[in-house]
């Protein structure tokens, strides 16, 4: 299988299941870095990055692209979490802080097309001339932007070549069924530079810095594709000897993401009796 994924070129397509949600005020930046697991602080204005929030298991809750517009003003395009139960849960912990959190509305829809960016490049996103943000999310060998105010138009079709694309790069989609099960280490989100283990404490950090600095991660992420549609939760096996290795997290069609053993091997797998065979994680996503 080709490890380019279709899409539409160059038109904008809806993408429902990524929401906007900003926190402005003048604390806005010291609360997200005691909050997220990534280091909020270096993160320059007019750039973005991967980072997530997780309990205080250190299992994760949501993830999503985090943008610093100033030091006042940052905004997370959350993946697949509802936005609203989010930005509730995140205000039970404002106590005095100066920072108000609002999930945007219907002004800031959020589309996709695979096509190159107008003005963002990499981690560098772009305010273009009519305020639509931009953001770069392929690579140059298979370009990808995302746009929040552009309106698209429902494809189901592009949303899961979207959905196929993050996958392949190893960017988790997690339904409600995956969130707060999984570590950022066993979904392998050191890839895409998501957390930090040294720059203080946040909730979860002292699970996360511990399983970093004493080498106990005993899994990470694993990308399959099978003969049959797969499901989140479904199991994942060694077809001989037939023993449990571990779980669909996430999935588009016939292909998946799946937290197994770092030393399982290559396979040949199988999921809840469907043989699979994996493809490699590709590298390109990170910020």
């Amino acid at each position: 299988m080709s490890d380019k994924q279709p899409g539409p070129q160059g038109r904008y397509s809806a993408l429902p299941s990524i929401a906007s949600v900003t926190l402005e005020g003048r604390d806005a930046l010291a609360f997200a870095q005691a909050q997220f697991m990534s280091d909020v602080a270096a993160l320059t204005p007019g750039h973005w990055h991967w980072s997530g929030w997780l309990t205080p298991k250190g299992r994760v809750i949501a993830l999503f692209a985090l943008l610093r517009h100033s030091e006042q003003h940052l905004q997370a395009l959350v993946l697949d979490a509802d936005a609203a139960e989010f930005a509730a849960r995140l205000q039970r912990f404002v106590f005095r802080s100066k920072v108000t959190l609002r999930v945007d509305g219907e002004a800031a829809a959020v589309s996709g097309a695979f096509s190159a960016p107008t003005g963002a490049a990499a981690a560098r996103f772009a305010i273009l001339g009519d305020g639509t943000l931009e953001c770069d999310m392929g690579t140059p060998d298979a370009p990808r932007t995302l746009r929040v105010g552009t309106p698209g138009e429902p494809d189901d079709a592009a949303a899961l070549a979207w959905r196929l694309a993050d996958l392949a790069h190893g960017l988790p989609r997690l339904p409600a069924t995956q969130a707060e099960a999984w570590t950022p280490q066993q979904l392998s989100l050191e890839r895409l530079k998501a957390y930090s283990v040294k720059k203080g404490c946040y909730p979860g950090q002292e699970i996360v810095a511990r399983t970093h600095f004493l080498g106990q991660a005993k899994r990470g992420l694993v990308r399959l594709v099978a003969d049959a549609d797969m499901s989140e939760g479904d199991v994942f096996a060694a077809a001989a000897p037939d023993r449990a290795l571990g779980q669909v997290v996430s999935r588009a069609g016939r292909e998946a993401l799946a937290v197994m053993p770092l030393d399982a091997g290559e396979g040949p797998f199988e999921v809840s009796g469907v043989s699979c065979t994996s493809l490699s994680l590709l590298d390109g996503l990170a910020r």
